[in-house]
């Protein structure tokens, strides 16, 4: 290699390094975490809209063709699967993160500041985000469980459709379903606000416009899916 590839090289790494530096130091901050938080957020928002179509095709009277096909499209692209890996790879940022900024917010606050802010400017929701997250979290593990690992990893007897029509024809997990869709719905209506503020996508010219897609969207998708179990028990 010539001595000015050689320190064009040098000079590019280095500019590398540092842009590098910069990127993960900005992450390093609380605001860094907050965008990485609302940024898998709104990743995990619009999957929860694919996701309910794709539930109902259940109430498609044609005995689970239709979602079967469905399911096994998605099996058979490469694309859905890499979106798969890094649905996965969103949730356990999203997760991991939001547990770190609140036990960082709780360590650097003392409680009675706390309890005061928790009065003047904040709202039931925002303050019980990482309780309704953390049963929400405990469904996602059961629910992956019941219909991830034991009929995709552990190749359980039947189709998808089987499985779904099984579980939900239990009244426990019909309801325990339902409400962690009421817990969801909680979850969202402070979750997709505070996450186009994060993102910098919020402006008192359109706010009300957020607000209510927000409300709209808490309220509506979580309602559908709650729904599905509910008439599938019903047959």
């Amino acid at each position: 290699m010539c001595p000015k590839k050689t320190v064009a090289t040098l000079k590019l790494n280095r500019m590398l390094s540092v842009y590098m530096k910069w990127i993960i130091d900005i992450f390093r901050t609380s605001v860094g975490k907050k965008f990485i938080i609302a940024f898998t957020g709104l990743f995990l928002v619009t999957f929860l809209l694919v996701h309910m179509f794709g539930n109902l095709l259940l109430l498609k009277n044609d005995g689970g063709v239709a979602f079967n096909a469905y399911g096994e499209a998605l099996l058979s692209s490469l694309l859905m699967r890499t979106i798969e890996i890094l649905l996965l790879f969103g949730f356990l940022v999203h997760i991991g993160l939001t547990i770190k900024v609140s036990i960082e917010n709780k360590m650097a606050r003392p409680t009675g500041y706390a309890m005061q802010k928790a009065v003047r400017g904040s709202t039931w929701f925002s303050r019980n985000m990482r309780h309704t997250g953390s049963i929400i979290l405990i469904f996602l593990i059961l629910h992956l469980k019941s219909f991830f690992w034991d009929h995709r990893m552990m190749e359980a007897p039947g189709t998808m459709y089987d499985a779904v029509i099984y579980e939900f024809s239990n009244i426990y997990w019909v309801l325990f379903y339902v409400a962690s869709m009421g817990l969801l719905s909680f979850h969202l209506i402070h979750g997709v606000q505070s996450t186009f503020q994060s993102l910098g996508l919020r402006h008192e010219k359109y706010t009300i416009f957020i607000k209510i897609f927000g409300y709209l969207y808490a309220l509506g998708v979580p309602l559908v899916f709650a729904l599905i179990p509910i008439l599938i028990y019903k047959g």
